[in-house]
């Protein structure tokens, strides 16, 4: 394999996924300019502090400062440019593509011939050959020749402590074979794993649809099965738990009260809209969807049930929602299921108070013991530590509270039931 002269980087997007990408590049050596229009969020990196909670910037984003801009003038010297912006959806679930576009625009206006542009942000297949490439023939580059484009659909998992960008195995696909090369020798260098390259590019654009569409699907699926099992009372972790003893074949998925995450809620979207453009009806992964977008609702219905069993009307009724983050113990909100939750709790007419204890700022209570004086009734949608270590019936019988929803499924149930607390799990 050849080897290529690339010493400038620059990230486009210093979100959860560019940032530590940025950082983590500096590392190994390259120039690195990081890019972003959000100038509030340059100044704060300009200073060296952090723009959300991640162990890895923790450690070293001050060890490794770079150059962060909202200038796109300053792209101009990099020899890889790597796009790392959010792919949402819209209220209709359709892909918004928007990000991805004027990413690309301001990289085909501000790079030179010669140079790499990988897409890391996850797009459905033909996104790279029907969006991106027409972007940069428009600007007067031919592909393969004087700009090389490549995917990489980013892998990363906030609040993982033992798996991050300089860890996680990588796929990558490119248009040619020297675009390919001159990607994986630069992952190959940043990435202490496997790195796989795919045939093409639509390959790889498929892995990372492929990977959350399962996840969206598996989630599903125990998510009917706590439903089904909530029926029969049957205590669903228990179940799953015990379907796990088998040592092939099984792989544990646990119900929730909904899915977030940019990814798991999101990507599935990509992929059914694409492949109704090819003439394909996605059906049962539509199902999939609709399943884990009911979880809040239902977790609601729980409450309801469990009120119900207390005599109280729901109407009134002042219920502390615990965690407004997608998951435990990161102040990610994206697509978090909290706030679904939430807003059907208002249609019943209920009186809301939020608690998160790593997103405070946007908490209506500042601290658990404040939400707890307020409550009448808890709906745990977070399982963050503080909660998990500290909601004991004890606890809530201190504060007089005696209904709670686990929507996570992360307290002791026999111990809130032996209290005499109504505990309503999803499935349990």
């Amino acid at each position: 394999m050849a080897k290529f002269d690339l010493k400038t980087v620059s990230v486009i997007g210093l979100g959860y996924v560019g940032l530590p990408l940025a950082v983590r590049a500096k590392e190994r050596g390259y120039d690195v300019i990081g890019f972003d229009v959000d100038e509030k969020k340059i100044g704060l990196l300009k200073k060296g502090q952090r723009t959300f909670k991640d162990a890895f910037l923790e450690e070293n984003l001050l060890k490794y400062p770079f150059k962060a801009t909202s200038n796109p003038k300053d792209l101009a010297s990099a020899d890889i440019h790597i796009i790392c912006v959010p792919t949402p959806v819209d209220k209709q679930h359709h892909p918004d593509l928007g990000p991805v576009i004027g990413a690309t625009e301001t990289v085909a206006s501000n790079t030179r011939k010669g140079a790499l542009v990988i897409l890391e942000s996850t797009v459905n297949p033909y996104v790279s050959e029907e969006v991106v490439r027409p972007i940069f023939e428009k600007h007067g580059f031919t592909v393969g020749k004087d700009i090389f484009i490549s995917h990489c659909p980013e892998r990363i998992n906030p609040g993982d402590i033992k798996w991050n960008v300089t860890n996680i195995p990588r796929v990558v696909g490119s248009f040619e074979k020297k675009g390919l090369e001159m990607s994986l020798q630069f992952y190959r260098s940043i990435v202490d794993a496997e790195i796989r390259p795919m045939k093409n590019i639509r390959e790889a654009e498929a892995v990372k649809i492929l990977e959350n569409s399962f996840r969206n699907i598996n989630i599903a699926f125990v998510n009917e099965i706590a439903r089904s099992f909530d029926k029969m009372g049957i205590d669903v972790k228990d179940v799953i738990d015990g379907a796990a003893t088998k040592p092939f074949a099984f792989m544990k998925h646990y119900p929730s009260c909904g899915v977030g995450g940019h990814c798991i809620p999101v990507d599935p979207h990509y992929l059914v809209e694409r492949a109704k453009e090819s003439g394909f009806n996605h059906r049962f992964l539509k199902l999939a969807i609709e399943t884990n977008d009911n979880m809040p609702e239902y977790t609601v219905e729980r409450l309801q049930d469990a009120l119900n069993e207390n005599k109280t009307a729901m109407k009134g009724t002042v219920v502390g929602v615990l965690g407004l983050a997608y998951k435990a113990n990161v102040d990610d909100m994206r697509e978090s299921p909290a706030f679904e939750v939430i807003e059907h709790l208002k249609s019943h007419y209920c009186k809301v108070e939020t608690f998160d204890p790593h997103i405070k700022e946007l908490s209506s209570v500042k601290t658990l013991d404040g939400i707890l004086k307020k409550s009448q009734a808890l709906v745990l949608t977070t399982d963050h530590r503080e909660f998990k270590d500290v909601l004991t019936p004890a606890l809530l019988k201190k504060y007089g509270i005696k209904v709670i929803v686990d929507g996570k499924n992360c307290l002791e149930r026999e111990a809130f039931l032996k209290a005499g607390i109504i505990y309503k799990g999803i499935g349990r």
